[in-house]
């Protein structure tokens, strides 16, 4: 059998290095071709036998990060199956993993730059002239308002790479002062709780740990729908594990579990101390991990003994009897974690909620060892790796911009003047929000993500991007609820399209891989923003900046002595090759000449990253919802994932017709049957939700998983966000979505609009 090789790349011309084979026989007539792992996916072709050739990539929905097996014609991906071999899911996959490349054939995707003229109209423009009118835009914009009059807001959906250069040329390279990433919607809470409590963003687990629990408990987690592989490794758990949800809602995960404390919205915070408080009176304390590795205890117990279990359990509408068999299954458990996501993160009190769990964690010994931990699950495919390398409201690698011992280091790993280097931090996401409002920014650039539909408060947002003197909005789809108000849509590749790397949730970096040719002229985000460094003036300061894997290599570089520390990662080659590495794993790790072990927790020594090395235990006062329930508007809306089958604002999930197929694709609302008995509302009415900042029309769903004087809606649908109020946990200013007071209306046929 004869075979060969041709390099199908065209991205911006460049030349890229042709691949290597493995031939690996798989019966007497046949020969599988596999990539080597770190060709990434480059094509190839063959003569007279039908050979399969096939790669594995990591999916790019969300931070589970599992493993597919994409399957190969002439170099391009024409199928995929859940690679059964890699660590994360084990050969399964939810409904978007089998979809991700039915979702980058849509007649949606950008494949011009799109330049909006003086009618308005979005017109076709080459990709030299969109160098040209971005520089020339932004550079107006800073001449006529000041050098921090243009900021950015990027993504977890891209790669580490790509963020990474992005952030690089955008804080050192165009003096962009302003800067954060949709992250904040997401795990800014869990960041500030890990750095507060355990002196940097360092979640501890692996997803071994689902496995290994005898009990687990979710606080605001419904990994049935969100995180599905999650929910199978649970069901994989051989030990008959306790299963403890702490949710208003009776999601799927509640239904699942053996105890569900069904407790009233924004209770959580005052519910997890008074669990604190019985944990510590029943003596479930591990005193001598307390003691010689905590910080805070006595100050801890002070506070919490303010939380009586039964005022606290009549408050949240809860069974004293059925908390304090909560405590004692956290108590008496040999290997207990604790899970949370956007029900914790996205609150006015989220960070000390987490802390709150953290605390649990900490004073009974629950951490660093298999089956425990204080275990945040992160949403987006890539958002640890915005939080480690986006440049935001962190300097490169997660270090700080104040520290000057850390923009030389930074400096000396990127190769570039330390003066370049801002000793200032970033606004946070609603702080440029707001300064749109006053006029401090008036230049935006939207790196995949579309605010106009995800941000708190919706309409509001929308009438400041037309604010703007200039929107430059960088994109798979021009048809996102942002791009309708770009000045500049710069058409990019999705996954499958580029190559780098994603962090998933347990700190695995796992690699994406181009197996596909983007549409039209549509350019990998890291091409584009190479092709604005040269336009900008400053190429030359990015001149190592050549590739994904070689930007990998200054990242290892910038990396050393960092908690996340991944000098001693070998190239893409490795990645590959064990199924994805956790970080940390250094050049001294790697010292040994062994390869990294899959499945690595933190802190299972007791030291922490403080630099006396002991975990902090932090508390606070509880704070009153800020717009509860009243007289005018007397229902709680909640809001959160609907089904598997969507994802964030369907941007994405909506181009799969079979993804379309499993989920309603006009908004719902569920309601309790006795709220809907008491407006004469059936089900499958259209009823409209009105909040004090606007409505939304959505049929009415019964059903007991919400209880009286509540309402659930999927934050998936655009008009979801029209009814949030805009309100952020003061420590990691991450918007609050889980709560706001609504009224209920019925809407006859005639009467809707």
């Amino acid at each position: 059998m004869s075979i060969s090789i041709k390099d199908n790349r065209n991205d911006a011309g460049k030349t890229f290095q042709l691949p290597t084979l493995l031939q690996r026989r798989t019966g007497p007539m046949t020969r599988e071709l596999v990539l080597r792992p770190g060709d990434h996916g480059l094509g190839m072709t063959h003569d007279s036998m039908a050979a399969d050739t096939t790669t594995t990539a990591t999916c790019g929905f969300c931070a589970t990060g599992c493993g597919l097996r994409l399957h190969l014609k002439d170099g391009e991906a024409i199928g995929l199956t859940p690679e059964t071999a890699y660590p994360v899911n084990l050969g399964m996959a939810c409904p978007k993993g089998w979809e991700a490349l039915r979702v980058l054939d849509s007649p949606e995707r950008a494949t011009l730059p799109l330049l909006r003229d003086e009618t308005g109209k979005l017109s076709p423009i080459e990709w030299d002239d969109a160098f040209s009118k971005f520089c020339d835009g932004m550079k107006q914009v800073q001449s006529e308002h000041g050098p921090e009059s243009i900021a950015f807001l990027s993504t977890g959906q891209i790669a580490c790479e790509e963020m990474a250069f992005l952030g690089a040329l955008a804080r050192f390279g165009m003096d962009i002062r302003h800067c954060d990433g949709n992250t904040r919607q997401c795990m800014a809470t869990a960041v500030t709780a890990y750095k507060e409590s355990f002196g940097f963003d360092s979640p501890p687990y692996t997803y071994d740990d689902f496995e290994q629990s005898d009990c687990l408990v979710f606080i605001g987690a419904n990994p049935c729908v969100g995180h599905p592989i999650m929910w199978e490794r649970v069901l994989r758990n051989p030990h008959n594990p306790e299963i403890i949800v702490i949710d208003p809602r009776r999601t799927e995960t509640a239904a699942a579990a053996t105890q569900h404390l069904q407790l009233r919205p924004k209770n959580d915070l005052a519910l997890l101390y008074a669990i604190t408080n019985e944990l510590i009176l029943r003596d479930f304390v591990e005193h001598d991990f307390v003691q010689n590795h905590t910080q805070g205890f006595e100050e801890l117990r002070q506070h919490v003994s303010q939380y009586d279990l039964a005022t606290v359990c009549e408050e949240a509408g809860l069974a004293v009897e059925d908390v304090s068999a909560a405590v004692e299954a956290i108590g008496r458990g040999r290997a207990v974690s604790l899970w949370w996501t956007m029900g914790v993160n996205q609150s006015y009190q989220g960070t000390r909620t987490a802390q709150a769990i953290i605390n649990i964690a900490l004073i009974t010994g629950n951490i660093g060892r298999p089956g425990t931990g204080a275990n945040s699950i992160t949403g987006q495919c890539n958002a640890m790796g915005s939080r480690l390398w986006s440049n935001t409201t962190n300097l490169f690698g997660h270090h700080s911009f104040t520290e000057e011992s850390d923009r030389r280091k930074v400096a000396e790993a990127l190769n570039i003047p330390v003066e370049k280097i801002p000793s200032t931090t970033s606004w946070k996401y609603d702080r440029i929000i707001e300064g749109i409002r006053n006029g401090e920014i008036k230049g935006l650039w939207v790196v995949a993500t579309n605010p106009a539909h995800s941000w708190i408060d919706q309409g509001d947002v929308r009438e400041l991007f037309d604010q703007l003197d200039f929107l430059v909005v960088q994109d798979m789809y021009k048809t996102t609820e942002t791009c309708s108000h770009a000045d500049l849509i710069l058409p990019s590749a999705g996954w499958g399209e580029k190559e780098g790397t994603f962090i998933n949730s347990e700190r695995r970096y796992g690699l994406l891989k181009k197996v596909r040719h983007a549409p039209g002229q549509a350019l990998a985000d890291f091409q584009i923003f190479r092709g604005i460094a040269h336009r900008w003036g400053v190429g030359e300061m990015f001149a190592e900046w050549t590739s994904p894997e070689a930007v990998f290599q200054i990242m290892q570089r910038a990396s050393r002595g960092q908690p996340s520390d991944i000098s001693g990662i070998e190239g893409y080659e490795q990645i590959d090759r064990c199924g994805g590495i956790q970080w940390p794993w250094s050049a001294d790790h790697a010292s040994g000449g062994f390869e990294p072990e899959q499945q690595r927790r933190l802190f299972a020594d007791g030291r922490f990253f403080h630099e006396d090395r002991r975990a902090r235990l932090i508390v606070d006062d509880v704070s009153p919802m800020p717009e509860p329930a009243g007289e005018d508007y007397p229902i709680v809306l909640l809001t959160g994932r609907g089904t598997v089958s969507q994802w964030h604002t369907q941007t994405r999930t909506r181009q799969s017709p079979l993804l379309r197929s499993l989920y309603p694709n006009q908004p719902y609302v569920e309601m309790h049957p006795r709220d809907a008995a008491e407006l004469d509302v059936e089900h499958g009415d259209l009823v409209r939700v009105r909040s004090r900042r606007g409505h939304a029309d959505a049929t009415a769903c019964l059903t007991h998983s919400v209880q009286p004087g509540q309402v659930f809606m999927p934050m998936h649908y655009e008009c979801t966000n029209q009814l949030t109020l805009s309100h952020f946990d003061p420590h990691s200013g991450q918007p609050s979505y889980k709560d706001c007071a609504v009224r209920i209306e019925p809407v006859l046929t005639s009467d809707h609009d």
